[in-house]
């Protein structure tokens, strides 16, 4: 998903995307929907987030980021 599609869900959400980067503006959403928010963040390409609609995209995130 790129950030233009991501900040269209923002904003229909009621955030103020502003200069948020891709990274940020997900996490954003992720608090806001009650979620923690922690895109990006599964370095061991494991998560038990399930029901995060940003799951697919972020474990992908995380295998490009591999530390």
């Amino acid at each position: 998903m790129n950030v233009k599609e991501i900040t269209k869900i923002a904003k229909s959400r009621g955030i103020k995307p502003g200069r948020l980067n891709k990274t940020l503006l997900i996490r954003t959403i992720q608090l806001e929907e009650g979620n923690f928010d922690c895109y990006g963040t599964a370095y061991s390409e494991e998560c038990d987030q399930h029901q995060c609609s940003w799951r697919k995209d972020c474990l992908g995130q995380t295998k490009q980021v591999k530390h």
